[in-house]
């Protein structure tokens, strides 16, 4: 039959199975697993909308490729001290193995786009109990884009889908008290502060003179979240304490720098301390002094052009040399892989847009201690380790495939103005 469900798991074979090697030392060392002996990684592919003819040819050619892969047909083969789980991402999150594979299918049966469903499935071999499979879990999940997938096979590959309710107004929210407007903000769950929220208030009561719906708090909040308003960056320093007599003095010479500069450019007049006032004091410094005659100046604050005559064919011609930031710092803390893909590709969107030729990326990571060991984990926090490895993944991951020359120097280091085992990511720079 033509909608058939069919499953196919895709294993790497014995000596090409590098990623479940590192896993199982990683897996060994993060969680002091001593009774492990060693982790199989499989691909699940559950496919429909194609006929079994076509699915065996795919099986070699797309799904599996033969000189290095094992295949298995409908039934993982185990061994009796093997446990496994299987891992799949969100519904409605991108899976890039799965729609690649449905296109790569497409092509060759030059019909209709079957349906593909991935799962990467993990299989722990040795004693282990029930409490040590459970570290493996939440070690390997991230609930932000995965969850654990079912052990059986689906019926059909159709997503279900439901009618959504009508969108909530939030009532009596421009009449709530101090503590009813507490406790409705710790019920949603808001990543804006309380002082937003009564901001928020203020606005829908005086201005509106109506109770706002929930999705417009929602989307309030997601515009005000610290990726988007940045505001980690703007946070007043009121303090700063370097330590280390050697390894400190470096730090605070170019502290002591910033504070000069800033003298010099603000004066009189105050002027908050933050990691933006520190990221952007060089250039307003040289401003001051007139020493940047070349700047293209225009509303846009987040990127620098600056003005050149450069020779072609003979010829003198202006061009432009622009250098793009971006910053994901907290997408990246959530969502490492995908966070630090998607900032390499903000820097890159962005210049393309206003047709420069982009040819070189750079990212610079500051980041807590990748060996900080899991049990000092803050609550919430996903692993430094984690965090450090997957978004150096995610970001060459990125440049790879985009075709770009990017280059990834990590420096794991507190950063000096970060929040307890807190990343700071700092901006990845694109010449162009």
């Amino acid at each position: 039959m033509k909608n058939t469900v069919r499953r196919i798991f895709v294993e790497k074979k014995k000596g090409f199975d590098v990623d479940a090697v590192h896993l199982a030392s990683d897996l060994k060392r993060s969680l002091d697993l001593k009774n492990l002996q060693g982790v199989r990684i499989i691909n699940r592919y559950d496919v429909s909308g194609m006929d079994k003819d076509a699915f065996d040819q795919s099986a070699y050619t797309i799904f599996s490729e033969p000189n290095v892969d094992d295949v298995y047909f409908e039934k993982l083969q185990t061994g009796g001290d093997e446990t496994y789980f299987a891992v799949e991402y969100l519904p409605g999150q991108y899976d890039q193995r799965a729609d690649s594979a449905a296109q790569c299918v497409q092509i060759l049966t030059r019909k209709e786009k079957p349906a593909v469903s991935a799962a990467k499935m993990y299989v722990l071999k040795g004693n282990l109990d029930s409490v040590e499979v459970e570290s493996v879990k939440k070690y390997l999940i991230n609930p932000v884009d995965s969850r654990e997938a079912s052990l059986e096979k689906p019926i059909s590959l159709e997503m279900e889908t439901f009618e959504p309710e009508d969108v909530a107004e939030v009532m009596g929210f421009t009449e709530f008290d101090k503590d009813e407007m507490k406790d409705f903000m710790d019920s949603v769950g808001f990543a804006m502060s309380y002082g937003d929220l009564l901001f928020c208030q203020k606005y829908f009561r005086d201005q509106e003179k109506r109770n706002p719906t929930i999705t417009e708090l929602r989307v309030i909040d997601t515009y005000w979240s610290d990726h988007c308003r940045h505001t980690t960056f703007a946070t007043e320093i009121v303090s700063v304490e370097i330590e280390g007599e050697k390894l400190g003095r470096p730090v605070a010479d170019a502290f002591e720098a910033y504070e000069k500069a800033r003298e010099e450019v603000y004066g009189n007049s105050k002027k908050d301390r933050c990691l933006m006032d520190i990221a952007t004091m060089g250039m307003r410094l040289l401003k001051k002094k007139g020493l940047l005659d070349d700047l293209e100046e225009s509303e846009e604050i987040n990127a620098c052009s600056i003005r050149t005559t450069i020779e072609v064919d003979g010829k003198p011609e202006e061009w432009l040399v622009m250098f793009k930031n971006e910053t994901h710092n907290h997408p990246t803390e959530i969502e490492p892989f995908g966070g630090a893909a998607t900032c390499l590709g903000g820097a890159i969107r962005d210049p393309l847009s206003g047709r420069s030729y982009v040819y070189q990326a750079m990212r610079v990571t500051g980041s807590g201690d990748p060996r900080t060991p899991l049990s000092e984990t803050l609550p919430g926090k996903l692993p430094q380790r984690k965090i450090t490895t997957e978004a150096a993944a995610g970001y060459s991951s990125y440049g790879n495939q985009i075709g770009l020359a990017t280059h990834s120097p990590l420096a794991a280091f507190r950063p000096l103005f970060a929040l307890a085992d807190t990343p700071l990511f700092v901006p990845e720079v694109i010449n162009c």
